[in-house]
């Protein structure tokens, strides 16, 4: 799963297995439908979102399920200007996906849906390889 919370919000248990094993180059024709139904049920005021994607837009690029990564630049899941260009650790990647299903055009809309008000990991993560954060 590129993007495990798109997977658990979006594809139904009945779906899974099938998902998890669709070559990407097929994911847009067997699953943009679903999610774009999906999409509208979660958010029935949805016109676009912050990138300026319409529903079917946005649910194209969901139902495509790969962790993109820039080798030249920034790497981020969405800095306010970069997009899908990869994955740091600190990236808050639950507080962009909800931005992007509830927050509407500017970001502002569904307040209380927009953000989990988890802002950053429980223990920092190292400063070299394998930067992730010791086990509590």
């Amino acid at each position: 799963m590129g993007r495990p919370a798109i997977n658990t919000v979006f594809v139904s248990s009945e779906n899974k297995d099938n998902f998890n094993t669709t070559v990407p180059s097929m994911m847009e024709a067997s699953f943009q439908s679903a999610f774009q139904t999906k999409l509208m049920a979660l958010n029935p005021g949805y016109t676009t979102n912050a990138l300026g994607l319409d529903a079917a837009t946005f649910t194209t690029v969901l139902a495509t399920d790969v962790l993109n990564v820039s080798t030249t630049g920034t790497t981020t899941f969405f800095d306010g200007t970069n997009v899908l260009t990869g994955r740091a650790l600190t990236d808050d990647v639950i507080d962009v996906e909800l931005l992007l299903i509830f927050g509407g055009p500017d970001g502002t809309a569904n307040g209380g849906l927009t953000s989990d008000n988890v802002n950053a990991n429980d223990k920092p993560f190292l400063t070299s390889f394998p930067y992730l954060a010791s086990p509590w």
